[in-house]
């Protein structure tokens, strides 16, 4: 994207915050003089910790690193969240604050580290402050991939807005049924609001990933779905919508490493949630893959993909291998 272009874009996500709309709580808070949004977020974008990261699809980890930056703070409660000490604490996040520039600097410093890819994890309430850093990085020679790494619950308008300012769009599908993400995540729209979301990164990428000599992803959608107990996910009824609405050529990644953590281990009310999937329930998602003809992407191996993701961000492995090996 040109320059100039891209300094209207940002402006434009910016004049969002004025009265915050930049996801679908519409909360109405004016960021811009740092009054506190629904994602207990202002002004300045707040940077848990940012790292070369070897846990992702092999497309995006190649052998130096995804480049992930991940911001604190979520629009989500998700009482699963194996991220919730940066998700939902934000008295302590807030004391990672930091400036645009310095953000546009953790970019540069990862590129100089050789990651294959900016990966920003959990930008939703983040995009205009991420944008910004964006085109401050491009003026200094920021020349990787960028990946929007988003729980879906997503506004339309913006996801427009960062048409052409992101190359890897890398969406959750949560829920196929706006009850459960209510009771599990706290707000009452998603399957609504994430699928409008996911069908507008479709529009911008289409059904292709585009790959370099290195098989390494450039370009293109993959949507993770993670398989909950006792079919919490929904997963038939997201991957026919993916097969229907989108293309029985979108590719998905379908994951394995699901474990009790956050309030899902210690609160009754998230009971259906207090184990790990079984072998199977992984194997009741995999055979759908063949019976509904999905066969682009990546999916994790049972045995190996629990705990695969520690608090402290350091990588455990997580293999994972290509849809079409299990045909």
């Amino acid at each position: 994207m040109a320059e100039t272009k891209l300094e209207e874009r940002v402006e434009q996500l910016e004049a969002l915050l004025s009265a915050c709309n930049i996801c679908p709580k519409d909360c109405g808070n004016d960021r811009l003089k740092d009054e506190i949004a629904a994602c207990y977020s202002g002004r300045l974008p707040i940077v848990s910790s940012y790292t070369a990261h070897f846990g992702e699809e092999p497309c995006l980890s190649g052998t130096n690193g995804a480049g992930n930056i991940f911001f604190g703070n979520c629009n989500l409660r998700c009482v699963y969240c194996q991220n919730y000490q940066i998700s939902q604490t934000w008295k302590e996040q807030r004391k990672n604050e930091v400036t645009h520039e310095r953000l546009a600097e953790m970019m540069l410093e990862l590129q100089g580290r050789g990651v294959h890819n900016i990966g920003f994890v959990s930008p939703t309430h983040f995009a205009p402050q991420m944008a910004r850093a964006i085109l401050i990085a491009a003026k200094q020679g920021l020349r990787l991939p960028i990946v929007y790494n988003t729980n879906a619950y997503d506004s339309v308008e913006v996801l427009k807005l960062l048409d052409g300012i992101v190359d890897i769009y890398l969406p959750d599908l949560k829920y196929a049924d706006s009850d459960a993400g209510f009771q599990y995540s706290k707000v009452r729209d998603y399957k609504e609001r994430a699928r409008a979301a996911i069908k507008e990164m479709h529009r911008q990428m289409g059904d292709e990933l585009v790959f370099d000599e290195h098989s390494l992803l450039k370009r293109g959608l993959l949507i993770r779905l993670l398989v909950l107990p006792n079919d919490i996910a929904g997963i038939e009824e997201n991957l026919r919508w993916i097969r229907d609405e989108l293309s029985p050529r979108t590719a998905i990644s379908l994951m394995a490493q699901y474990y009790a953590t956050n309030k899902a281990a210690t609160d009754d009310r998230y009971i259906l949630l207090s184990r790990r999937i079984s072998e199977g329930e992984w194997f009741d998602a995999v055979s759908l893959l063949e019976d509904l003809g999905i066969g682009e992407g990546f999916m994790q191996e049972y045995e190996s993909a629990s705990y695969y993701y520690r608090p402290d961000f350091t990588d455990v492995e997580k293999p994972f291998k290509d849809i079409r090996d299990f045909e």
